[in-house]
């Protein structure tokens, strides 16, 4: 079975919320999903999955979150050629470098030989319905693009 692992890093549980509909809607498309908090596996995971996503909110003024930091800077070691990647998360448009996370983490994954399968999803603070249907749309799209 065609193996999807979602890390992700949440402070106020935004992100966990957002990485959730992704993985149910994952699961609803026929996938075998693992879903974890980023400070509980290793970057390295990823190569035992088909489907790599990471699931993070941006921190103040375009940070990556202190606990996601040590898995994105292992993630930049690895190969995970043939691999699918796909990144979401979550921001506030109050800041200037509005959700700049996903963008470092999609550069750290292109960097990988990993290929991108579906566009960046972003969402403002919490998932509404909108942001719900372009998350199951980004699924399905990653789906897609693992099966050429």
């Amino acid at each position: 079975m065609t193996l999807a692992k979602i890390v992700y890093a949440s402070m106020t549980g935004n992100t966990e919320e957002i990485a959730d509909i992704v993985a149910e809607a994952l699961e609803n498309l026929g996938l075998e999903v693992e879903i974890n908090e980023c400070t509980q596996v290793d970057a390295s995971d990823f190569e035992d999955a088909d489907l790599c996503i990471v699931a993070t909110y941006t921190y103040d003024e375009g940070q990556l979150p202190d606990e996601i930091m040590d898995f994105y800077d292992d993630l930049g070691e690895l190969d995970l050629s043939g691999k699918i990647f796909g990144v979401c998360g979550s921001g506030d448009t109050f800041y200037d470098f509005y959700c700049k996370a996903i963008d470092d983490f999609e550069e750290s994954f292109l960097k990988t030989g990993a290929k991108k399968g579906a566009s960046s999803v972003k969402v403002d603070l919490a998932a509404e319905e909108e942001d719900i249907q372009n998350l199951e749309a980004f699924a399905k799209e990653l789906v897609e693009s693992l099966n050429g």
